[in-house]
């Protein structure tokens, strides 16, 4: 499905920040959440490019994916991402999980990891920056197909005994 890279620019270039108002409970920050504890959030993509693309962030607001945590605070975020991917293979075919941190002190300044499964078969020159883009087109789900995908995730991540 075409994806409006302009219109998403202006919007989080101009808006506040989504994790925050995701963690807020604000109105119209709704994402299908897939894992939570007392320091961070899990929901599935708004804007997938491969199903299951998943975000990873701490709940507290940091605008730095190195220097803003102090070594436990930073571990234990990787601790969810690795939780995530390892749950992500467990619900759909994966040849590879993409890991990343992406955003901008421009727009998206909270810090989030992107987990994102490769699924097998994909050919190598729609691998890696070209399956992330979503100026190459974003999954067209439904509300239940999303609802689904999440509801699988979270079964799996609630019963990993993985911290």
């Amino acid at each position: 499905m075409p994806f409006d890279l302009d219109a998403y620019a202006e919007r989080v270039r101009t808006g506040g920040c989504f994790v925050c108002a995701l963690v807020a409970g604000e109105p119209g920050s709704f994402h299908e959440i897939v894992y939570e504890d007392a320091d961070h959030v899990a929901f599935l993509s708004r804007y997938p490019t491969l199903e299951g693309y998943t975000l990873v962030c701490p709940k507290r607001h940091v605008e730095d994916a190195v220097g803003g945590f102090d070594e436990a605070s930073y571990l234990a975020v990787q601790r969810v991402v690795r939780r995530v991917g390892i749950g992500l293979r467990a619900v759909l075919p994966v040849e590879r999980v993409y890991v990343m941190s992406l955003g901008s002190m421009q727009g998206n300044a909270h810090v989030h990891w992107h987990v994102a499964p490769l699924p097998p078969g994909v050919p190598y020159g729609e691998q890696q920056f070209h399956a992330l883009m979503a100026e190459n087109g974003v999954l067209d789900q439904s509300p239940a197909e999303r609802a689904a995908l999440a509801e699988r995730l979270r079964a799996v991540l609630d019963a990993s005994t993985e911290a």
